[in-house]
């Protein structure tokens, strides 16, 4: 996310037209393409490097057959001695397959019928991979830049508009051909391949102590058109967790929500988007099946038009209409008013979606935590106003410079609600600081925080609230502040997993795989006897702070009546006794009225005051109608 400093931003205005007109027609549109290519050298080091290469993959088939299955996976093996046909052979039938290459699936939309295949292979590779696709002779190394054509005429031949596309190299050899030979300057060249192309190339490491500087750090840096000093050696275990969780969308043009017209005044406005920090689960749409057979259960909503006879009741006309073609009735004034729904979208479709600046705060004033709605990440883009990442730069700048928050009025997209919104400028964490793969999607820029309560805007003391019913002193208040701090985590959301998710989920894989997955629900969750132990030493001090608590007594359960319980509860005062008013007057003098049942307040106020009350009248309204009639 660090593509709108203005130091390596592009400046588009003194570019030719031509790039102009290709910065601004970028598609967002389009499905991700995935090749995994595995290199047959990881055999050489026993079966279990090759089978944790293919474990790798197997998770990531099955994840991206639960969240999305719009996406194209593909895999083949390089460096083979045969080359075997896929089982959908008539596939390859335009594709010139190389020596020392086999395709395992070509480029397809998963399936269970793939994930069924897949999962069959992988149950004899142990013994059938050395003899079925063997190692390429005499010294395991085939053409690396055949290989990389064969993947782009799979990527270019798949026969699905790619949005994003990625080859994934799996191997745990440092270079593809000798320093020396001819073959390994001719895999260099097809870098340039790559760049033209727009496809991205990752080489995953199968072994820690991975060595790119041979050739992967000059490939790499070739097909991306970065400089070689900009290339950072990535953790190999993050790259391969990274690869294994699909469930987590490292591209960020698909994680986009929307885009909008961020208005710093009347005539100054820039263009941004915005983003989740996590993409969502989204649980699978419920269908209905049939008991007989488990087929899907296909619905469709029709909406009718009838036209009833005043008299007969029976229809006279019948037909069918769209759902933008309804209208609502309304009576007014004695007259039925019509309005359509093409009316009502253009009332609730007033303005586009758009943030307006309202003014500035100090970052103190925001609360450490607001539970209003998730947070949004909000990143600028030139692709309607030319210069909107350096002007949204300048005001991040000033704005973590001054320790500044922009309050904001922010309508999100179309027929939505404006929300106030609070700016926070947030900054990237320097490298190597955290290892853990999901870090990598906070960078610089604002993070959108939306204000639950109108209160946030307007300059008021926010620390009011907690004086008033505060009753603790504050040698306590100190005291559990001391706790809470004991009690802080940091917060891995990749260590807490959704338990009805996880069981779906499970309960899928084993409808439609018939095989059970390791779902461990929230055993995962973070440990509690280390907070204990934390907070172990701070006991003393809270029992010469506050007094010590007495256990309340435990209710005895109630007996049976078998058990001799004892009769229902009766009334205190006879029906005979509430006849006398004398008697009442007394009752109402002494605050006596509640002992009386519901039905004697009834009584009492039909017979003495004439007045009848609802059965579902309760005590309370009846005493106090008794006590000011008596006045």
């Amino acid at each position: 996310m660090s593509t709108w400093n203005p130091e390596k931003d592009v400046d588009l205005l003194s570019c030719s037209e031509d790039e102009e007109d290709v910065a601004m027609k970028r598609d967002y549109h389009g499905r991700e393409a995935l090749l995994f290519v595995v290199d047959a050298n990881l055999q050489t080091a026993g079966v279990d490097r090759l089978m944790e290469a293919l474990n790798i993959i197997r998770t990531a088939f099955i994840s991206g057959m639960l969240l999305n299955d719009k996406d194209l996976i593909g895999l083949l093996f390089a460096n083979t001695k045969h080359s075997p046909l896929p089982l959908e052979s008539t596939a390859l039938d335009n594709i010139v397959v190389p020596d020392n290459c086999a395709v395992f699936l070509p480029l397809r939309q998963l399936s269970k019928s793939i994930v069924e295949h897949y999962l069959e292979f992988m149950g004899g590779v142990e013994v059938q991979f050395a003899k079925d696709y063997g190692l390429a002779e005499p010294d395991g190394c085939g053409r690396f830049d055949l290989m990389i054509r064969l993947c782009i005429e799979l990527l270019e031949k798949c026969g699905k508009k790619l949005n994003n596309a990625k080859i994934v190299y799996i191997t745990d050899m440092n270079t593809p051909h000798p320093t020396s030979s001819n073959a390994f300057q001719a895999a260099l060249q097809k870098a340039s391949d790559l760049e033209g192309k727009e496809f991205e190339f990752h080489v995953i490491p199968m072994v820690d102590d991975f060595d790119y500087e041979p050739f992967y750090k000059e490939f790499i840096t070739l097909s991306r058109a970065i400089e070689l000093d900009a290339f950072q050696v990535p953790d190999p275990q993050v790259l391969r967790e990274i690869l294994a969780d699909r469930k987590l969308k490292q591209d960020f043009l698909r994680r986009c929500l929307g885009h909008f017209n961020f208005y710093l005044g009347n005539d100054l406005c820039l263009s941004a988007q915005y983003y989740n920090y996590f993409q969502r689960r989204a649980y699978p749409h419920k269908v209905q099946l049939l008991r007989r057979d488990n087929s899907v259960v296909s619905s469709k909503r029709v909406i009718m038009v009838r036209q009833l006879d005043e008299e007969s009741q029976e229809i006279t006309h019948e037909f069918q209409i769209k759902s933008t073609e309804g209208w609502y009735n309304c009576n007014l004034g004695g007259e039925s008013v019509r309005i359509s729904m093409n009316s009502i979208n253009r009332l609730r479709n007033l303005h586009q979606p758009q943030m307006r600046l309202l003014g500035f705060k100090h970052r103190s004033s925001l609360p450490e935590f607001s539970y209003s709605k998730p947070s949004n990440f909000m990143y600028p883009d030139d692709q309607s106003i030319i210069g909107s990442k350096r002007l949204f730069r300048a005001l991040w700048e000033r704005c973590l410079a001054r320790e500044k928050i922009a309050i904001c009025l922010f309508m999100c997209k179309r027929r939505s609600m404006p929300r106030y919104v609070a700016l926070v400028p947030v900054e990237a964490k320097e490298i190597g600081q955290e290892k853990a793969y999901r870090s990598l999607l906070c960078g610089d820029g604002f993070k959108i925080v939306y204000l639950p309560e109108a209160k946030h805007i307007r300059h008021i003391d926010m620390c009011d609230w907690n004086s008033a019913a505060n009753s603790a002193s504050d040698e306590g208040v100190d005291f559990f502040k001391k706790v809470i701090k004991k009690l802080r985590i940091d917060y891995q959301p990749n260590l807490i997993t959704d338990p009805n998710l996880e069981a779906l989920q499970s309960n899928l894989l084993a409808l439609s795989l018939n095989f059970t997955s390791d779902s461990k629900g929230m055993d995962d969750k973070l440990d509690t006897t280390q907070q204990d132990k934390r907070i172990e030493k701070l006991l003393p001090d809270y029992e010469e702070i506050f007094a010590p608590e007495v256990e309340p007594s435990k209710k005895r359960a109630a007996k049976s009546a078998t058990e001799g319980a004892s009769a229902s509860k009766v009334a205190k005062i006879d029906m005979d006794q509430i006849k006398s008013y004398d008697f009442v007057e007394g009752l109402i003098k002494d605050q006596s009225l509640p002992s009386c049942t519901a039905a004697q307040l009834q009584f009492i106020l039909d017979q003495h005051f004439g007045v009848k009350v609802a059965k579902s009248t309760t005590k309370a309204k009846m005493i106090a109608q008794i006590e000011g009639l008596s006045v």
